[in-house]
């Protein structure tokens, strides 16, 4: 019996993390991909996108709640779609999703942003110092001693 394509899970949240999630949605050519992104105004008619979660900035009053229902729309997600794999340029929305993974032990996959030359993100340090990501991608040689 042939074995069924691996399933990979595309998650970022909006804007230019999102967009450079998309450079990889080639590889669907070979997976079984899906895509989970923050909704937002300007993409919540996007045929692209999968599944959504709601957005987040660490800043706002309401951050622990908000992260807590990500926490379980992910896990829903998670269930639901059952991925061998996690990949994600980051940041806020898409940390509940890594961690599931992490527990489930599927194989987990942090690029992080291309826009991040001198410094790497709070999330990339977290999944970083946490060994949550089975692999850890940088896109900058500078970015190496961090």
């Amino acid at each position: 019996m042939k074995k069924d394509k691996k399933k990979i899970c595309l998650i970022s949240s909006s804007g230019g993390h999102f967009e450079q999630l998309l450079c990889l949605r080639p590889l669907s050519e070979d997976y079984d991909v899906f895509i989970t992104t923050e909704k937002t105004k300007y993409n919540k008619k996007d045929k692209k996108i999968d599944h959504y979660v709601m957005q987040v900035n660490r800043k706002e009053p309401l951050f622990i709640i908000k992260m807590f229902l990500i926490f379980i729309k992910s896990l829903y997600i998670f269930l639901k779609e059952q991925p061998d794999v996690i990949i994600s340029t980051g940041v806020l929305a898409a940390i509940p999703m890594l961690f599931i993974g992490h527990i489930f032990k599927r194989k987990v996959i942090y690029i992080e942003s291309f826009a991040k030359i001198s410094s790497p993100t709070m999330t990339g340090k977290l999944i970083y110092k946490k060994h949550i990501a089975d692999r850890f991608y940088v896109q900058w040689e500078s970015m190496k001693e961090f």
